[in-house]
Formats: C-alpha cells, sequence, structure tokens
C-alpha cells in the first residue's frame, strides 16, 4: 500500500510540472512566430521597393508653325521738322493758332504788319508805269527815224541811238517789273504760314514784337513736327542687322510691331524705310528706322517703346513646356524616355517663349517622348514608369515686363 501511494504522488508531481511547462512553451512559440514574421517582412520589402519604378508624364514635342521677332528698344522721331521763321522783318500784328494743337499745310499761322510792304509794292508799281512811258517813248522816236531813212535825212549813227535807247527804256521796264514782284512777294510773307501738317509748339514771340527776317538771323517763331506718318529710330547689333539683311534678300518683307511702355500687346504696325550706310566702328550698331501709321496723332516724338522685327520668317518649330528644361552647369537638357523606360538626357538649343512653351533650335526629334511632369523623380540612366500626356499652350497673358527680352516669338497666324 505504501508503494502505490508512492507511484500516485510521482504522477501527480509529473502532471503539476507538465501544467507549468505549457505557458513557457506557448509564449516561446509566439516569439519565434512574431520573429519569423519580421523577418520575412524585411527581407521582401527591398524586392517591392525595388519593383515600384517612379511614374511620370511623357510627350512628344509640340510642333507649330511660329514667327520668331528681334527685340529692339527706341525712340519716336517726327517725320518731318521745320522751324518756322519770318522771311521779312516787322512787327507781329497777330497769332491764328493755339500752342500745341494741329495745323494743317497752308494755314494761317503769323500776320505781320503788311503796311510798309503795301507802300513799298505801290511804289513799285509806278516805277513800272514811269519805265513803259519811257519805252513807249523811245519805241515812238525810233520808229519817226526809221521813216526819215529813205530820205538821208537821219545820219546811221543817230539810228544806232535810237536803238540803243529804245533797248534801255525795255530793260528799265523789266526791271521795274522785278521789283513789283518782288515787293508783291515782300506782302505776301507778312502771312507766315504752315509749310506742312503737324502738330504745333508754343510761340515763341507774341503780338507786337518786332522779329527779323534776315536770312540765317531770322526770328524763331515756332516749330511744327509731321506726325503721321512717324519714324521710330533704333540701333541693333551687326548680328541682328545680318540677319535682317538676309531675311529681306529673301522678298519677304520684315514685319514691324511696337508696344509703348504701358501697353501689353503690339497694337503699333510699320515697316522698315531706312537703315545707315555703315556700322559705327565704336559701338558695332547700325542705326535704323522704322515708318509707322499715327493718323490719330497719339505718338509723339521722344517717346520711349519697345519694338520686335519679324526679320527671321515663319518656320516649324518644336516647343516644350519651359518647366521641363533642366540646367546641367551650362548645358541645357530636356530628359527622354526611351521605349523600354529607361531615361536619358539630350542637350538641346532652346529659342525664345511663345505662350508658356520654349521652342527647341536643336537636339530634339519629333518622336521624342519627353517627360513634361514628374522631373524630378527621374534620374538619367534609371527606369520609370511612362504615362502619356499632351503638351498645350498657356492661354495669351499681358506681356507686363518693363524691358524686353533679346528675342520672342508668336505663333504664326
Amino acid at each position: 500500500m505504501n508503494m502505490i501511494t508512492t507511484l500516485d504522488s510521482d504522477s501527480n508531481v509529473q502532471a503539476r510540472r507538465t501544467r507549468r511547462r505549457w505557458p513557457l512553451l506557448a509564449a516561446g512559440a509566439l516569439v519565434i512566430v512574431g520573429i519569423a514574421a519580421y523577418e520575412i517582412e524585411f527581407r521582401s520589402a527591398p524586392a517591392a521597393a525595388a519593383t515600384a519604378l517612379p511614374a511620370v508624364t511623357v510627350a512628344n514635342p509640340l510642333q507649330r508653325s511660329v514667327t520668331e521677332w528681334d527685340d529692339y528698344v527706341g525712340r519716336f522721331a517726327p517725320s518731318k521738322t521745320v522751324e518756322i521763321r519770318p522771311r521779312v522783318s516787322g512787327a507781329i500784328t497777330g497769332i491764328h493758332f493755339k500752342d500745341g494743337e494741329i495745323v494743317r499745310q497752308g494755314q494761317l499761322l503769323f500776320t505781320i504788319d503788311p503796311r510798309p510792304f503795301a507802300a513799298a509794292l505801290a511804289e513799285a508799281r509806278a516805277g513800272v508805269a514811269s519805265a513803259r512811258s519811257q519805252a513807249v517813248l523811245a519805241n515812238a522816236d525810233l520808229a519817226r527815224a526809221n521813216r526819215l531813212t529813205g530820205d538821208e535825212a537821219i545820219s546811221s549813227g543817230e539810228m544806232d541811238t535810237l536803238r540803243a535807247r529804245l533797248q534801255a527804256a525795255q530793260a528799265g521796264l523789266a526791271a521795274a517789273q522785278a521789283r513789283v514782284n518782288q515787293r508783291a512777294l515782300d506782302l505776301e510773307f507778312t502771312s507766315v504760314r504752315a509749310p506742312i501738317s503737324g502738330r504745333i509748339s508754343d510761340r515763341r514771340a507774341d503780338s507786337g514784337n518786332l522779329v527779323s527776317g534776315e536770312g540765317a538771323g531770322a526770328t524763331l517763331l515756332t516749330t511744327i513736327n509731321a506726325l503721321d506718318p512717324i519714324y521710330f529710330s533704333f540701333d541693333g547689333s551687326e548680328a541682328l542687322y545680318l540677319k535682317a539683311l538676309r531675311h529681306r534678300q529673301s522678298g519677304t518683307p520684315a514685319q514691324v510691331e511696337i508696344k509703348l511702355q504701358d501697353e501689353a500687346g503690339y497694337r503699333w504696325k510699320g515697316r522698315i524705310d531706312f537703315s545707315d550706310n555703315g556700322i559705327d566702328p565704336r559701338s558695332g550698331t547700325m542705326r535704323s528706322r522704322a515708318i509707322i501709321a499715327n493718323p490719330d496723332y497719339f505718338l509723339t516724338p521722344g517717346m520711349f517703346g519697345n519694338m520686335r522685327l519679324a526679320s527671321a520668317g515663319q518656320r516649324q518649330a518644336l516647343l516644350v513646356p519651359d518647366t521641363a528644361v533642366q540646367t546641367d552647369q551650362a548645358r541645357k537638357t530636356l530628359l527622354v524616355v526611351a521605349p523600354d523606360g529607361m531615361v536619358s538626357a539630350k542637350p538641346v538649343e532652346l529659342g525664345p517663349v511663345v505662350n508658356g512653351l520654349r521652342i527647341v533650335s536643336a537636339g530634339l526629334a519629333p518622336t521624342d517622348q519627353v517627360i513634361i511632369q514628374g522631373t524630378q523623380s527621374a534620374m538619367p540612366g534609371a527606369k520609370v514608369t511612362p504615362h502619356r500626356g499632351k503638351i498645350l499652350p498657356d492661354a495669351v497673358t499681358p506681356d507686363t515686363s518693363a524691358a524686353p527680352l533679346a528675342a520672342q516669338a508668336t505663333f504664326a497666324g
């Protein structure tokens, strides 16, 4: 019986030991499972990251016909300028215009006291009458002498004297008539009229002032500027002059467009009508001039303007968003994607911007897939996941910059 009791007690002890081990075994199993799951997740993360390529948006460059412009800064100048000076001396008795108004050719501007010149004209006409009577008398004397020559009642010497007297009388009559014409011109010059149409300046002499009409020292009365058409003078570099010259040799007239400092668009149209006969060796520039219609006289001499000259004509161009252009030190590059998704950088030559798109002059093909969005995620030599996009020009926005770019472009109409 003691043996049975001993066996039972041993079994109970073993059972209690087993019950105490189960929680420890369960906890160990959970720890092993957690470690295994962590190792599986940690080892699979790089593989998943390696398969997730950056997503970018690609598109073919936009092909459009554009007009390239070269920009200049210049100043307006009158097409004609006349200084109004009197041609006779005297006192001003009338002013027939308002300072700064538009005057027409032939309009009366000033009146100089005409009475002295009217008296001189009357005297000259009296001289003509006297000279005419002398000529008539000399002619009658010669006629009577001619009737007596047949009877030998008058000598040949007397006949020569009478002929000479008639010729002198006729010359005196011609001189008297010339004096009449001169005095008539002097009387006409007392009315100072506008020689051209345009905007007149202010008067430099008031009524009652004595003015001189003696040649180069004549008194300046006012000035007139012809403003329709008006000139736009500018200087261009030798390179731009050669570019414009070769364009003109092609037979296509160069377009000129000008905007003022407070204008958003180029509203003034014109054409080049003059280039100087040489390049200034000190500055390397050529002086040129455009002629602009100004029917409402809005443009004023001395006013600044920004001019653009279509010296390159129209051509087909490739355009990309300006934000897609990368800068690699001194080079400009575009990121393009190959069919297998590999990214490469293409060096390009850039032109001006038109409606938010940059003209690519060289280095890009029409079939290239250019990255237009997501350039920060793409690296040359790495692969990406391309998504198709489309390049569209921005809406035309006013250019409010004070100074123009070196060149610009517009879509051809």
